[in-house]
């Protein structure tokens, strides 16, 4: 039977990071544009015989004529050669084609008809974005197995930089930071026979406009209004104490009784979120400038949103199963050196135990776009009470976090739905344009969020979208 092959189970799970489904064979560019992205981000399968509703429909033609089409579109669109693995499965008594990619060591892939600076594709979420040129840099860096924080910073001098905040934070530990350990450390580098400050010690110095944390607490659950906010600059330390400080503020403490002891302890146990804070901190993208972490906390959840998505390739399953992709390799090495993180691939588990130990929801785990999106649930009874001493709340959108909130929405509904969160002015045909599909698809896309209540339409051709879920 069909629902027991492993293939139906993923063509069930619907279009996502590492799946994509076409009715028929693709035309143009579409099929080389589909498997450079999963080439250059974490490989994936492009499956033809099924259509948007997940309905095997099977193949038209000869089977072996169209893997052999296959083939040379992709020998004469893309550089460097991709080498897919081209397989025929029967589904329902129907022929389909698998084109499956896994992520290349030659990276970045691109299409050669738009050359390397504008023909290099990724794959966030179900769609395939042009890379910008940082991400262009990123994929040349993971090629040469090098880390954004490991490479030297030309804009200061070493002896410009006050590194009391890092020879402090060594103290504590009992650990001296003389100029050998920072060397082995990698976070300073000789460059020209001088030694240079990396990008590593500028992000730990949080010399950067990136390097920040914004906290906001909400009324409510919804983003419309808000009761405190406050953003922290300054080192990665200082950072990481004053975000935990600001989240402890805004939780409840609940009491226990242990033995003939009344103790009182955070709803949320704090050593899962302070590993949550650890995780966003180590592991976003430093390389991209102007964009930050962000906590949120609302009466019903706390959210961390890390910006850059997962590193290196790795799924959210991988990373949930323990596998463990360094994005930045200083600051790594740097929090374990300092007794932050324990083990490598541990986070997302002993963030799950902590919850777990404490009685509370396992927290929820995405990654939606280019970020990364933990959501900690809390005591509702305890947040009801909280809205009705601040008059209420009012129904809206959580920030970052959309995959999970509408559960029968598609992937690519959910990445028109993302989209416009960013920007609720776009018109039908940046949306086409950004998610690589023509208007009419976009049309329909948009009356199914209309018709679910997720979106609603303000003013007319110069009015805006306004989010609803």
């Amino acid at each position: 039977m069909s629902s027991e092959h492993p293939l139906w189970d993923e063509i069930q799970q619907g279009e996502g990071k590492t799946l994509e489904f076409k009715q028929q064979l693709p035309k143009g560019e579409q099929l080389a544009k589909t498997l450079v992205a999963f080439a250059n981000t974490s490989g994936g399968k492009l499956i033809i015989g099924v259509n948007d509703q997940r309905h095997v429909v099977g193949v038209k033609g000869d089977e072996f004529d169209l893997m052999d089409q296959i083939a040379s579109m992709l020998y004469s669109q893309c550089h460097p050669t991709l080498l897919p693995n081209i397989y025929l499965e029967t589904l329902e008594d129907k022929t389909l084609i698998v084109v499956q990619v896994h992520r290349g060591s030659q990276l970045p892939y691109h299409l050669k008809s738009h050359g390397r600076d504008e023909g290099v594709y990724v794959r966030l979420g179900a769609t395939n974005r042009p890379a910008s040129q940082e991400m262009i840099h990123e994929l040349e860096r993971q090629r040469l197995l090098q880390s954004y924080d490991e490479q030297a910073a030309w804009q200061v001098e070493l002896g410009e930089l006050d590194l009391t905040p890092l020879t402090q934070a060594f103290e504590k530990v009992g650990k001296p930071l003389d100029t050998a350990r920072m060397k082995s450390l990698k976070l300073i580098r000789e460059e020209q026979g001088a030694d240079r400050p990396t990008h590593g010690l500028m992000i730990l110095l949080g010399l950067y406009e990136q390097v920040e944390i914004k906290c906001s607490r909400f009324k409510g659950t919804s983003m419309a209004v808000f009761l405190d906010k406050k953003e922290y600059r300054g080192d990665l330390f200082s950072q990481l104490a004053q975000t935990e400080a600001f989240i402890k503020n805004h939780l409840h403490l609940k009491a226990e009784i242990l033995g003939l002891q009344r103790t009182e302890t955070y709803e949320i146990p704090i050593p899962a979120i302070r590993e949550a804070l650890v995780n966003a901190v180590v592991h976003r993208d430093y390389s991209n400038a102007g964009r930050d972490i962000k906590v949120g906390i609302y009466d019903d959840v706390l959210n961390i949103v890390s910006p850059g998505g997962l590193p290196n390739g790795l799924t959210l399953n991988e990373a949930l199963k323990g596998r463990s992709e360094i994005r930045n390799k200083v600051l790594a090495r740097v929090f374990k050196e300092l007794g932050y993180i324990e083990q490598w691939g541990s986070g997302m588990s002993r963030i799950r135990e902590l919850c777990q130990q404490a009685g509370n929801p396992k927290p929820a785990f995405s990654e939606s776009g280019d970020f990364v999106d933990i959501e900690f649930s809390r005591d509702t009874s305890l947040a009801a009470s909280e809205a009705e001493e601040t008059g209420g709340s009012i129904g809206g959108q959580k920030g970052g976090q959309i995959g999970g909130l509408i559960p029968e929405l598609t992937e690519r509904q959910r990445e028109v739905l993302a989209l416009i969160q960013e920007t609720p002015s776009i018109s039908r045909q940046a949306l086409a344009d950004k998610l690589d599909i023509n208007a009419s698809a976009v049309q329909k896309h948009l009356d199914k969020l209309k018709e679910a209540g997720a979106i609603e339409r303000i003013g007319g051709t110069r009015g805006y979208w306004k989010v609803r879920v």
